[in-house]
């Protein structure tokens, strides 16, 4: 009897090593942003070129509880390209919160006073802010969520709209991360 195999099957078994050693945290952001192991000569950043990188986040999790995943990403990405040897001093990074996603730049005590949990995006908010990463709130949607602008982490810099950190980062040279 003659075998069959399916090129989902041979690509299982293939890359079953990689996934096997399960995901691993830092060196950049120690707590979040896990990683798998990353294959050799994969495409990459190239080591000798400054990049300014910018995230959209709108998203939250699904309950009070938990971390927003988007703001995870940055983390994420942070320590993937730390691990592969890009220098973090040629990666300046941002993030522009705005929708759904501002109450997860609420200080511990704004989110706690109202959502009567402690808040489980401050320790890696303040993790990324020690990395670097500027984090950018837009006004619009804490005003239209009823937010006062003293309620967020002190690492946030409001700005006018997301629209307009899109817009100046953009022209600051910042290239935005389609996802």
């Amino acid at each position: 009897m003659k075998k069959v195999f399916t090129t989902a099957a041979i690509l299982a078994v293939i890359s079953m090593p990689i996934f096997a050693a399960g995901p691993v945290l830092g060196p950049v952001v120690k707590n979040f942003g896990p990683v798998f192991p990353l294959p050799e000569n994969a495409y990459n950043l190239a080591e000798d070129t400054q990049y300014k990188v910018s995230m959209d986040v709108s998203r939250t999790g699904d309950f009070v509880e938990d971390k927003n995943r988007s703001i995870e990403s940055a983390a994420r990405f942070l320590n993937m390209h730390a691990r592969t040897g890009i220098d973090m001093e040629n990666i300046e990074f941002a993030l522009i919160v705005h929708g759904a996603a501002t109450k997860d730049l609420l200080s511990d005590e704004a989110y706690e006073a109202r959502y009567e949990e402690p808040n489980p995006n401050t320790a890696m908010i303040d993790e990324l802010n020690k990395a670097g990463v500027k984090i950018f709130l837009c006004s619009q949607s804490a005003a239209y969520k009823k937010f006062g602008y003293d309620e967020f982490d002190p690492a946030v810099t409001i700005a006018v709209s997301a629209m307009t950190a899109h817009v100046r980062l953009q022209k600051e040279g910042y290239q935005l991360i389609p996802f």
